[in-house]
Order: structure tokens, then sequence, then C-alpha cells
């Protein structure tokens, strides 16, 4: 059985807590994210460490290690969408589609050593992105092609609650 697409739009989770995983956003600081990061790297290597981290809960729920490729490219996104945001005016991002990533990119059959390592260093790539932020590009805008807008601070919020629920859906 393959995952359903998730189709939701998650951008609520900037206006109140998620009831899945206890995500509050009015409890996050922006500027704290980076140490929040870096202090989820080593649960997530743990995950990873797992002898059943390529299993899969259900047949219909992704093994740790296909959240573990997941959320290393969200790192990636989002960094990469952080830079934007700081190098030009109210860019538009690309479209990304996370379920195709993982289908292409074979989420269901990368290892979950090296799977650590790249999480790892894009999670800390991301943090040391989001430290050096200037205190005048907190504001600067963003926006999705759904018409989502961001400033980079709520968009790191948005980030920590994609990085936060998937460490509750692993149980790391």
């Amino acid at each position: 059985m393959s995952i359903t697409p998730d189709v939701k739009d998650w951008t609520w989770v900037l206006e109140r807590p998620c009831a899945e995983c206890g995500f509050d956003p009015s409890t996050v600081d922006a500027r704290a994210v980076p140490a929040t990061v870096r202090a989820s790297l080593p649960r997530w290597s743990a995950v990873l460490a797992r002898p059943d981290a390529t299993a899969r809960p259900a047949p219909d729920v992704w093994s740790p290690t296909e959240y573990g490729c997941h959320v290393r490219d969200v790192f990636a996104v989002f960094a990469e969408r952080v830079a934007l945001m700081l190098d030009q005016d109210d860019p538009l991002f690309a479209n990304w589609d996370q379920d195709e990533t993982a289908l292409v990119e074979r989420y269901d059959l990368q290892e979950p050593a090296a799977v650590s390592c790249e999480l790892s260093a894009a999670g800390e790539r991301f943090a040391a992105l989001v430290e050096v932020v200037p205190d005048d590009g907190w504001p600067r805008p963003g926006r999705r092609s759904n018409g989502s807008r961001f400033t980079v601070a709520t968009l790191v919020v948005y980030f920590l609650h994609d990085l936060v629920h998937h460490l509750h859906d692993v149980d790391a």
C-alpha cells in the first residue's frame, strides 16, 4: 500500500496549537529555533539507529527512515526559502511536492545511517542560516504559489512545527 499524499494546508499551525503533536506557535521565538534544531539532531540520530528504522508501522505510514528523509529535505527546502527571503523582495517560492519527492528519491530504500548523517548536516546548515538573520530580516516577506504569505519569522515557526510534528510521528 502506498502513502496517501498529504494535501492539507498546515499554515493554521501559525495560529493555534497542534492537537496531534502539542506544538504551540505562541511559545516560539524564531530566534531560538537554531538551538531547537540542534537539540533535535541527536534525537533523529537515535531514531535512525533503531533496528526497525526502515520498517513501516503500518503499510500506509512512513518508516522512521522515510520521515528522516523528509525532514532532511525540509531542512534544505526551508533554508532555500529563508535565503530567498533575505536576498529578494517578496519572492515566490518554487512548488515542492513532498510526496512526489518521497517517490522519486525512493525514501523507502535509503540507508538509515546515511540519512542520519545527511539530516544532521542539513539541520546544521539550516540552523547556521537562521542564526545569522539580522534584526531587519525577520519581517521580510515571501509567499507560496497558493497565496500563503510568510515573513522570515513566521516561516521559521511554520518550519519548526514540521520538525516537532515528525519527531512526534516517530516517537522520539
